[in-house]
């Protein structure tokens, strides 16, 4: 207790310099005033005179400068003081400040984590890449409906766009590198020859692409490599320019090592390779995509000039896609092109995600508040503890100004530790996300960004928290009544039931807040349930789906065909294979179904006159039976339904309401691509995008009749994954040792894949819920115990008058429950409103669930028992007569 004995002669020297600096200011405008008033009294006009004073006073203005220099030397001591008090106060409360400390590292590390992924795959979602802020991508559009572009009408923006400063081409691909006996598949990308040049990242070895690598039909077969693989695959070899290597069935020379750190421009995937350009035949195949305007492949970026914005970006393009279709109506009539931000991209990750860091960003808002409600709390407990120094304080002279500035340094001191903490829990979860994707069964690269808007922005939450957590303490003390403080320790001092307000409705807070999150994580954990148990339509869970690259190992149509018969025979002869099927496509995947206009005999076009296009997939022999789709009527395709016999197609429910009106359409006409072709068969509607789409026409046809050389192969079996996999590669390699298997995943994880984001967004909010519940526990806890702490007398002479401890215990609960009751009857006001922002992630779930409802309503009264119990109890074991006795 010394600094009881020695805070009095602090504060009295401390005041009588303040009184003495005040008093000489006053002094010097006295002495001025009266030099003014002589010099004016002899004749000199009042400006002369003012300017005159302050030259004759010029010592006794030295004096005041100097003692505002030593009063600025005051304000430093002051604050150094306090700094040396609030560590020594938080010091001896060890317990307390590792409460409050972990609340807010949990709430502003929940923010910064956040903010970093926002900001590392949103925002600046490319490690090195310059000038993120002006870059946008660039898709083609069909009737409003997204596409690629091809390489003819990316040059001619390229040409004619004024408000561009760059735009280069960047597509994702993939390709087989074999190393000795090694083979693996590696992702990387096609990109211009401008690729490094456009994004300012430069090769740490050899050179990037020139500008004549662009041109000539496979004619540079050129690459870079990434760090990464430089280092794993090739040991970090220093000579590595020059040298050669065979991707897929090419030869390539390896030209240049990105540096580390640099993992390509496509959100959520690691790019190991890039290859310019005019190597896209013999990655893709499908003849010229250099010259065909009609080849709809390319996925773009523009750099814009300094000051330009999107929308003067889109009118500019969007008036070149204009002129291109008035110019080639061929290929553009209907077609333009949409200018994209980098956090909307539709052809990466970053349009998937968007949704859920919507939400992520109100959920921690929300953990924010319940913090800062929650550490309030705890101060205003501690500030009773704290009751009697601050009123000997305030008797010995000092201001309540000077007690704001001790309490707002103390919480300066909490949120500098919390920040701290928050922030290296900011860094150790920045790779977290990832690792939720990777639930789903797919390997994700998504890493957080902590640079500068992010510290800057959680330096202003620290900001907002210091405020917070040192005001709110501070509000008390204008109630602090000196003399009866100083006469009583009766709790009445703070304690007083007019002034629990305060305390009760930071409670109710963290309860309305708390009941929020767990309705919308129930909400989501419904939705999700759902739709992972809504049959897609197709077998899932015994139908596994791989692919074999053969356009870039040199295969073309003739020799594909004759692999794809001969691996197809070996693959049904396999153990425990029921049923095997080729399809250019795979249902709930990233790839896009094919689409083409379509006529149909009797069916009548819409007003604009216009052939309506519907998506549909070339399926081969037995996809029916191995994908487990239903056949209502007619029959499959055979082997005889090749390229030499009359096209026919099997179409879907859907389809056939819509185009028959629900009559047979058994060998009625479609036009398809421009030929007709017959109806031969119907079948059940499936999930062909996403889980929770509405159903859509589509149709199959043979793929002898629409071939392609790189189809998916789809296997039923009652082998186990690791078993078929490796019969299979052993089959693949038997044929061609040169060829490799694509990743091999059952068609569950690919429907898995398809609500990756839902389940993003329920292990988020689920998690933030939780830690939400806990705060809002712990600071009800707090209240509670603190009431009955200021209760003694009260639960004393209760227990006098022949109450028994039941009776308190149920007096204490009742009162714990009131305020949860109370905030959950806020939090379910405004839950009925905001839960609205969860429709796009619900399937068939409304957002007023009153499953969900009841069961936050559950969780919280359960949490409000336990959180009241422990301080019920200990206020049963109050003794009456020792209360009385002490009050």
């Amino acid at each position: 207790m010394r600094w009881l004995y020695t805070m009095p002669l602090r504060f009295r020297s401390l005041f009588r310099r303040d009184k003495a600096e005040r008093d000489l200011s006053a002094e010097l405008k006295f002495h001025l005033q009266n030099q003014v008033d002589e010099f004016i009294a002899g004749g000199m006009d009042a400006e002369e005179a003012r300017r005159s004073a302050r030259q004759s006073l010029g010592g006794v203005e030295q004096v005041k400068d100097e003692c505002r220099d030593a009063r600025k030397v005051n304000l430093i001591d002051n604050f150094a003081q306090d700094l040396r008090f609030g560590l020594r106060m938080l010091r001896r409360s060890p317990g307390f400040t590792f409460l409050v400390v972990l609340c807010l590292t949990l709430g502003i590390g929940a923010n910064a984590a956040v903010f970093s992924w926002v900001e590392g795959i949103l925002i600046r979602p490319y490690p090195l890449v310059s000038h993120q802020e002006r870059l946008v991508t660039l898709t083609g559009t069909v009737r409003d409906q997204r596409d690629q572009t091809s390489w003819p009408d990316l040059l001619d923006v390229r040409r004619s766009c004024t408000l561009c400063e760059t735009l280069f081409l960047s597509n994702i691909t993939g390709a087989t590198l074999s190393i000795g006996e090694r083979a693996q598949v590696i992702t990387g990308s096609i990109v211009s020859a401008n690729y490094f040049d456009a994004i300012g990242v430069h090769p740490i070895l050899g050179r990037g692409f020139e500008p004549a690598e662009d041109t000539g039909r496979n004619a540079h077969p050129v690459v870079v490599i990434n760090y990464h693989l430089w280092q794993t695959r090739f040991e970090g070899d220093p000579k590595i320019i020059g040298k050669t290597q065979r991707f897929d069935n090419i030869v390539y020379t390896i030209i240049g090592v990105a540096p580390k750190g640099f993992y390509g421009t496509f959100v959520g995937r690691n790019m190991e390779y890039w290859v310019p350009a005019s190597m896209v035949e013999a990655l893709y195949g499908g003849g010229d995509k250099l010259e065909d305007r009609g080849a709809r492949w390319c996925e773009a970026y523009v750099r814009l000039r300094p000051g330009v914005t999107r929308n003067q970006a889109q009118q500019e393009i969007s008036a070149i896609a204009a002129r291109l279709a008035a110019e080639y109506p061929a290929t553009n009539r209907g077609r333009g092109i949409k200018v994209w931000p980098l956090w909307e991209t539709p052809f990466n990750h970053a349009g998937h995600v968007l949704p859920v860091f919507e939400i992520m960003v109100v959920v921690v808002m929300f953990v924010l508040l319940i913090v800062c409600a929650n550490v309030g709390n705890l101060l205003l407990v501690r500030s009773f503890a704290r009751r009697h120094e601050m009123t000997v304080r305030l008797a010995l002279g000092a201001g309540r100004g000077r007690l704001l500035r001790q309490l707002v340094t103390e919480g300066l001191l909490l949120s500098a530790c919390g920040a701290a903490g928050g922030m290296l829990l900011a860094y150790w979860c920045r790779h977290a996300l990832v690792l939720l994707y990777s639930i789903s069964g797919e390997s994700m690269y998504m890493p957080g960004q902590i640079d500068g808007p992010v510290l800057g922005l959680s330096a202003a939450i620290c900001l907002v928290v210091t405020l917070a957590v040192g005001l709110v303490p501070a509000f008390q003390t204008r109630h602090l009544a000196l003399v009866d403080t100083l006469k009583t320790e009766a709790s009445a001092v703070m304690g007083a039931r007019g002034r629990a307000w305060f305390r009760s409705s930071l409670v109710v807070l963290q309860v309305t807040f708390s009941f929020l999150l767990l309705v919308g994580a129930t909400l989501l954990m419904q939705s999700l349930r759902k739709i992972r148990t809504t049959s897609p339509g197709f077998s899932s869970t015994s139908v596994f789906d791989t692919s074999v690259t053969l356009t870039t190992a040199g295969y073309d149509a003739p020799r594909a065909k004759t692999f794809q018969d001969e691996l197809i025979q070996r693959v049904r002869t396999l153990p425990g294979v029921e049923a095997a099927a080729y399809a250019r496509a795979v249902p709930l995947s990233y790839q896009s179904f094919s689409s083409s206009p379509i006529a149909v005999d009797g069916y009548e076009l819409p007003p604009n006159g216009q052939s309506p296009d519907e998506f549909y997939n070339e399926v081969s022999p037995s996809y029916f039976t191995t994908m487990g789709i239903p056949l209502i009527s007619g029959r499959e395709f055979t082997r005889a339904d090749d390229e030499n016999a009359p096209r026919v197609a099997i179409v879907n429910q859907t389809m056939v309401a819509r185009y028959w009106r629900g009559q047979n359409p058994i060998g009625q006409r479609l036009q398809v691509k421009g030929e007709w072709t017959r109806v031969v068969g119907v079948v059940k509607d499936s999930k062909y995008y996403t889980m929770d789409e509405t159903p859509r026409p589509f149709f199959y046809v043979p793929l002898r009749q629409y071939f392609t050389i790189e189809p998916d192969i789809h296997i039923r079996t009652t082998q186990p994954l690791q078993s078929i996999q490796a019969a299979l590669i052993r089959e693949v390699r038997a044929l061609d040792p040169n060829l490799a298997l694509y990743e091999m995943i059952t068609l569950q994880e690919q429907a898995n894949r398809t609500t990756s984001e839902q389940l993003v967004a329920v292990a988020l909010v689920a998690l933030f819920g939780g830690l939400a519940l806990l705060l809002a526990s712990i600071g009800l806890y707090g209240v509670m115990s603190y009431t009955v702490s200021q209760s003694t007398r009260e639960l004393g002479l209760r227990m006098a008058l022949g109450a028994g401890p039941s009776n308190v215990l149920s007096l204490v609960l009742s009162r714990g429950l009131l305020l949860t009751m109370t905030g959950i009857l806020i939090g379910i006001a405004l839950a009925l409103l905001l839960t609205r922002l969860l429709g796009s992630f619900l399937y068939q779930v409304s957002p007023r669930d009153p499953l969900a409802f009841a069961a936050a309503f559950a969780v919280m009264i359960l949490a409000s028992i336990a959180a009241c119990f422990l301080p019920a109890w200990r206020a049963t074991q109050t003794d009456p007569m020792r209360a009385l006795r002490a009050e």
